[in-house]
């Protein structure tokens, strides 16, 4: 059975691993600048700006979702967006991946958004497949990023 819950601070240590474990999954560790303490005070804080869904099984951590909330002028209304969705290998196939969506979904609709946005890379062709599977429709638009500092 997975349960899927949100993050505590006592869950920094599992947290950062697996930041770390996506990161290097997609050969982009090098691009992991955060640290703990920066994840402590922004994601644990009296208002944080992240929030973060562990699944649990078999006795242990099995992945995780990270996600921010941001406002759309065009919806007229706050959406999720997920930052990261992540399973340990010897837990994909268990239906983790969807245990983390559906309560990333029950979470925005406690929160009153209606919709969840999120990026995939354009040859992860079973990312796109499970998403869609979920129900979910994937716009092909440029993502263009701006390091300005």
């Amino acid at each position: 059975m997975v349960n899927v819950r949100e993050a505590t601070i006592s869950d920094i240590d599992i947290v950062y691993d697996l930041i770390i474990a996506i990161a290097k999954h997609h050969n982009q560790e090098q691009y992991v600048v955060t640290n703990k303490d920066e994840l402590i005070d922004s994601g644990f804080a009296d208002k944080p700006t992240f929030g973060v869904l562990l699944a649990e099984a078999e006795g242990e951590v099995a992945g995780y979702c990270s996600y921010t909330w941001n406002y759309s002028i065009w919806l007229g209304s706050t959406y999720m967006n997920i930052d990261d969705v992540f399973v340990w290998e010897k837990f994909r196939g268990k239906q983790i991946g969807e245990a983390l969506m559906l309560k990333a979904k029950d979470v925005c609709l406690a929160k009153g958004a209606s919709r969840i946005r999120w990026e995939v890379e354009q040859d992860n062709f079973g990312a796109i497949k499970f998403y869609q599977r979920l129900g979910a429709n994937c716009d092909i638009k440029g993502l263009f990023r701006w390091d300005v500092a």
